[in-house]
């Protein structure tokens, strides 16, 4: 108990600011978010101080346009730097009394601005953490998702884009990544992989901070397999066939079921099957985008493709007793397997939590063995047994994976 009690006097003396560096669009928010949640389930006292939020709340007015973040508008620049000094006062005030971690969220993209941080707050170590992400397409679905934000709703989705993409672009000139003579972490914020980092001094809660950032995290994910379709009942397997109407009904059942959570993501393969049974769940959700990702496709057949089981086994013997020496490692003829699967579907997986952003809910409605890569993401198996983890149609998983509990659970719908 007295080892408790020294271990909790001492954690209320440590102090530690993090500042997050990056363009626009980049995770700093969603890492920020992470960070927060699992340092908190360490019982470290943790608090955002987002710059956005904060201009939001005392600036009603519009501050979407581009020309607001303009270095050459004096105005808006006097108005950027009165936030971010606010927001540096209330963290430093936070750690002046109980809190332990002060996050500080805001591109911080320029050295002039870092160096002013560093004036200010001097009376705890502070860690930069910079947030690297150069995939266009990741780039663009972030943008979607930032438009969504209340300050763009009197924009056109063309003219909210635009204009996303415009603040990028003045931020692009005075950007200046971070360099060794600060302590900083370099992180590839889509894949949570450690570019560089530069640690001379022990950095408090370091180990956790580190390990935090490089795992896969995530509170709520439901994965679901598409409804039945025509293909199902002929036993055939790939193409892209339409739900039958037991599959619709499927589809109804789930959204019933999911009315009363929250879920504003729903990702999908780009088949019609996947995108059909997403359509009733998003029509009772209240603010719900569904986002096609080729990644969570269906494994690729090659010439087998549109075929039933039994025909393959009948036309193509050696194709069918091949495969059933060694599912996982097979590959269709012009096409793919289990293993050749790996890559495309860790991306997809990194690319949903990406962009779910601080969402506790997201949902993946897959296919079978796009699924059973999914769950082998998270659940260890081996391998020769990756193939035959069971994907029912009318139950669904429920995930929960965070840095010191993992949850799976099959649920009937």
């Amino acid at each position: 108990m007295e080892k408790r009690k020294g271990l909790i006097s001492l954690m209320k003396d440590t102090k530690l600011y993090i500042v997050m560096v990056g363009l626009p669009a980049r995770g700093k928010s969603t890492v920020a978010s992470r960070l927060k949640e699992n340092l908190k389930n360490d019982s470290i006292k943790t608090r955002i101080f987002n710059n956005g939020e904060l201009r939001r709340k005392m600036i009603p007015n519009d501050t979407s346009f581009a020309g607001f973040y303009d270095p050459e508008n004096k105005e808006g620049m006097t108005i950027r730097e009165k936030i971010a000094l606010i927001n540096l006062e209330r963290a430093r005030k936070y750690l002046q009394k109980d809190g332990n971690v002060a996050i500080i969220d805001a591109t911080n993209a320029s050295l002039k601005r870092r160096k002013k941080i560093q004036a200010q707050l001097i009376d705890h170590p502070i860690l930069f953490i910079e947030c690297i992400n150069n995939d266009e397409e990741i780039l663009d679905a972030s943008i979607l998702r930032k438009i969504e934000m209340p300050e763009f709703e009197h924009l056109s989705k063309e003219e909210a884009i635009q204009s996303f993409k415009e603040r990028i672009s003045y931020y692009l000139p005075i950007y200046t990544p971070l360099k060794k003579d600060t302590y900083f972490i370099k992180l590839d914020s889509l894949n949570n992989k450690i570019i560089q980092e530069e640690i001379k001094d022990d950095i408090p809660f370091y180990d956790q901070i580190r390990d935090f950032l490089v795992t896969d995290t995530l509170k709520n994910l439901y994965l679901i397999r598409h409804g039945e379709t025509y293909f199902n009942l002929e036993n055939r397997i790939g193409g892209d066939s339409d739900l039958t109407e037991n599959g619709l009904l499927q589809a109804k059942a789930l959204a019933k079921f999911f009315s009363n959570k929250n879920i504003p993501l729903i990702f999908t393969s780009q088949k019609k099957r996947t995108i059909q049974t997403a359509e009733p769940i998003k029509e009772l959700q209240k603010n719900c985008t569904i986002i096609l990702l080729a990644e969570f496709n269906e494994i690729d057949s090659g010439i087998t493709e549109c075929m039933s089981y039994e025909e393959i086994r009948r036309d193509m013997p050696q194709v069918y007793f091949e495969r059933k020496k060694d599912k996982y490692n097979y590959i269709y003829p012009e096409g793919e397997g289990y293993a050749s699967m790996k890559e495309r579907i860790d991306r997809g997986i990194k690319k949903a939590l990406y962009l779910s952003n601080t969402s506790k809910n997201i949902m993946i409605i897959g296919h079978r063995a796009a699924n059973r890569m999914i769950l082998s993401h998270f659940l260890f198996r081996r391998e020769e047994d990756v193939p035959y983890i069971y994907i029912p149609q009318d139950k669904f998983y429920y995930i929960s994976a965070v840095q010191n509990r993992k949850l799976f659970q099959l649920k009937r719908y």
